[in-house]
């Protein structure tokens, strides 16, 4: 029993260099109450949901919906509403009498509504949600996975993982903090699998450090749910490490993530005759299908004229440090603080060879608001300057970085309701677009406003 207490003592404390699958649920004393104050909008459940919880199982099923519109800039000036239904089920096998130290977890994700990605004009999607599970309405596995602690500090992982949302303390999950791709996650990590099959195992020295080293199906998506495909051509090994401090007597971490695949990929170096024709039509894990985008310029795409050039191996680094600078007294979960970090990969034959955020975000500091949050960021997305160089460099198109900004206030309307009007300014990596005439125009700014209510049952 007291190895068990310790273990969850440690896994509580874990952070965000990169999500802890399967690991102990935190439950509420109780799921009843009135509307005003229950913590999900369907309640206890006439006490079977309390039950449940005492015996390590908890269901939830959230609802997350964004009005959007441009304003001014992009392609046109579109709206449209996008949706996410998740279900989330996780098992904790201690509570449940069976065995300690074991946690399954299974997440679906359903889709709805209308995106305008398309018509933003940004290679980055504004919104992290329209990729998920794809670009149209459709649903998906996110996770199937099972954690099992070994000791109150070793644990191994298998099944399929979701890295959809890696929520730090102030950015990483799309559904409550920023929704833009580039805020939401550094892209210098295109490549990382948004879902996939792995193994791996976690080691928490102290409350205080997290070590994580997982090998994964680099061609994992949320909607390839077959075991027997994984790893046909090759791995993606990620190893994460994070630091948690307390500067100045305020909550921070610190965190370093590191990948490398052997996985045979299109190479940016290409012949002329090949790059405009094949390299749009590479699919990469976070960027979607850039041919969407960008085809429209070489209209006469066909088949390669000669064999492309492929690359064997794709690295990329990440460090990310979050810190409060000021914090109510003996309150580690409220405050203002700022967050940073900095991406680095090889540039070939990932597309993006930098990536950076930097932002301000304020949680429960609004007077008379303690649940409420707000945040302001910025992001840049460097792309390789071996990325498509003939249409670059035929067309003028820039190509050369993506800046987005955004800004959100997310009010607490009840525990179980949240609404988020926001803001978000672009500065497309592609200067040009093609207009509803195909002819091609100048691409301004996109202003992009919108709403995200957060309903969770």
């Amino acid at each position: 029993m007291k190895n068990l207490l310790k273990l969850t003592a440690l896994l509580s404390a874990l952070g965000t260099a990169l999500p802890v699958h399967s690991a102990p649920y935190a439950t509420p004393d109780t799921w009843g109450g009135d509307l005003a104050t229950r913590p999900r909008l369907t309640g206890d459940w006439g006490g079977v949901r309390d039950d449940l919880a005492k015996k390590g199982v908890v269901l939830d099923v959230d609802a997350y919906w964004w009005p959007q519109k441009i304003t001014g800039g992009g392609k046109n000036s579109s709206g449209g509403n996008w949706g996410n239904l998740t279900t989330e089920l996780n098992v904790d096998t201690g509570k449940a009498g069976l065995w300690p130290g074991g946690f399954f977890k299974v997440k679906t994700v359903t889709s709805f509504g209308h995106s305008i990605k398309q018509y933003t004009g940004a290679i980055l999607p504004p919104n992290a949600a329209w990729s998920y599970p794809t670009s149209e309405e459709d649903t998906g596995l996110l996770e199937f996975s099972f954690l099992q602690f070994l000791s109150p500090k070793l644990g191994v992982i298998l099944g399929k993982m979701d890295f959809s949302v890696t929520p730090g303390l102030f950015t990483g999950d799309y559904r409550t903090q920023f929704a833009n791709l580039g805020l939401k996650a550094p892209l210098a990590a295109a490549m990382l699998p948004v879902s996939a099959f792995g193994a791996g195992v976690i080691y928490v020295p102290s409350p205080d450090v997290t070590l994580t080293a997982l090998l994964l199906d680099p061609n994992g998506t949320i909607k390839n749910n077959d075991l027997s495909d994984a790893f046909n051509d090759g791995v993606m090994a990620l190893a994460t490490g994070e630091v948690k401090t307390s500067m100045f007597g305020y909550t921070g971490n610190q965190g370093l993530l590191l990948s490398w695949s052997n996985k045979d990929r299109t190479s940016l170096v290409q012949d002329p005759s090949n790059i405009a024709r094949q390299l749009l039509n590479e699919k990469y894990p976070r960027l979607g299908d850039l041919f969407e985008l960008l085809g429209g310029f070489a209209p006469g795409l066909g088949a390669p004229a000669q064999p492309l050039n492929m690359k064997s191996e794709t690295w990329a680094a990440i460090y990310s440090a979050e810190q409060f600078l000021w914090q109510p007294s003996g309150d580690s979960k409220r405050g203002i603080g700022v967050y940073f970090s900095a991406g680095v990969s090889d540039g070939n034959p990932n597309p993006i060879k930098n990536s950076y955020t930097l932002g301000l975000v304020g949680k429960g500091v609004v007077p008379g608001r303690p649940n409420d949050d707000f945040g302001i960021g910025w992001s840049r997305a460097k792309f390789s300057d071996k990325f498509v160089p003939s249409l670059r460099n035929t067309f003028n198109l820039g190509l050369n970085h993506e800046d987005a900004v955004e800004m959100y206030y997310r009010a607490a309307v009840t525990p179980w309701l949240d609404v988020s009007p926001s803001l978000q300014i672009i500065n497309s990596g592609v200067n040009k677009a093609i207009d509803s005439s195909g002819n091609v125009k100048d691409l301004d700014t996109t202003y992009l406003v919108g709403v995200r209510v957060g309903i969770r049952f």
